[in-house]
């Protein structure tokens, strides 16, 4: 497939092209994205996942169920996730399948843990089981981290943690990936294993509950002031389609050289783009045009850490991965959905800003 210069086929030496790659929470947000930029790349796509949340769901809105083999599950369904596996026969498999929402971690910890850590178990299982898949991507969180609220970045060999139950889940989850990493997944089985952890990830078709971004299209769209928890809390903001840009990258140097990638990668944005969420309300207002916010922080309310951000050294340095977009850049990419989706073919929107992206990476 090629737009305007770029051919697809053509990137990450051609690796996804006509390969089997399972991706689970396709229709959530980043696995939409992910599904999508893979569909360009050539490959045959497998989605498992929930039903969409929203109509307006990215997955949805771009016709992702006729470009790809769309698939309704759940991870803590064993017996349909092993059937998937055994009929599509995936090589490749990236899981994003997850409750991804701190704040509904809080009311809900014990579908958290079973998501993340046991979903995480199920499709480990079997990936170690199946006759073709050679590679395993988990995606976990940058809160996977024991935070300390300390200014540098955490690196990928710095403990784990969590004080919330989505942050434990996605430590737990961390950890069961590195066990079956050193257990199973080696040079002599054939197969190999990594995990990636991610910033505060912004980008076009996100209706989350709770995340800063959708909460601010929410209210512009109503015309409403912009309702701000913890405005000083700062956070490593980035465009989806950096972590994705690592993730397949990642895949892909796994897929032709094997073990030298396996293990646990930061993807997270220079530090320029580490901003506080006043910062980017702020910005955000200014691209849309108008629009206002007002500070809701409770007197007491749910832990929420300050303070977080990655040190990404790892993934520069052996991987040859880097941040493209800074905020300002990542935030008007993100506002240009938001502007645009309901007036134009929301497909084109995502291909356009994928191969804008792609020719940053020459």
């Amino acid at each position: 497939m090629e737009i305007v210069g770029i051919n697809f086929s053509q990137l990450f030496d051609g690796i996804y092209q006509g390969r089997r790659v399972l991706v689970t929470g396709h229709t959530g947000f980043k696995g939409s994205w992910l599904s999508l930029w893979l569909h360009l790349l050539g490959a045959n796509v497998i989605g498992y996942a929930l039903d969409p949340v929203t109509d307006q769901d990215n997955f949805l809105l771009t016709g992702l169920h006729n470009k790809i083999i769309d698939i309704r599950g759940d991870v803590l369904d064993t017996k349909k996730l092993k059937t998937v596996f055994t009929t599509y026969q995936p090589e490749i498999v990236f899981h994003l399948a997850a409750q991804p929402i701190v704040r509904h971690s809080y009311k809900m910890p014990e579908l958290t843990f079973a998501t993340n850590v046991m979903g995480t178990v199920h499709v480990l299982e079997n990936i170690r089981d199946s006759v073709t898949a050679k590679i395993g991507v988990i995606i976990t969180s940058d809160k996977c981290y024991e935070n300390k609220e300390q200014i540098w970045g955490y690196r990928e060999n710095d403990p784990l943690g969590g004080y919330d139950p989505y942050s434990a889940s996605k430590a737990c989850a961390e950890i069961v990936t590195s066990s079956y990493g050193r257990s199973y997944f080696n040079s002599g089985s054939g197969k190999f294993l990594a995990s990636v952890r991610a910033g505060n990830v912004i980008g076009g078709g996100d209706w989350s509950d709770y995340r800063l971004l959708p909460d601010c299209i929410r209210a512009l769209q109503a015309q409403k002031p912009i309702e701000v928890r913890n405005p000083q809390a700062v956070r490593p903001w980035q465009h989806v389609l950096e972590p994705l840009y690592g993730y397949l990258l990642l895949a892909a140097k796994m897929f032709k050289e094997g073990a030298k990638y396996s293990g646990a990668w930061n993807f997270g944005p220079d530090f320029d783009s580490v901003a506080t969420v006043k910062t980017v309300v702020d910005r955000v207002v200014a691209l849309w045009g108008s629009g206002s916010w007002v500070d809701c922080s409770p007197q007491e309310s749910l832990h929420e850490a300050v303070l977080l951000s990655l040190d990404c050294t790892k993934a520069k340095t052996i991987l040859g991965w880097r941040p493209r977009l800074d905020l300002d850049t990542a935030l008007a990419y993100t506002l240009a959905w938001y502007k645009n989706y309901t007036q134009q073919d929301v497909y084109q929107l995502c291909r356009e800003q994928i191969a804008d992206y792609c020719r940053l990476l020459r």
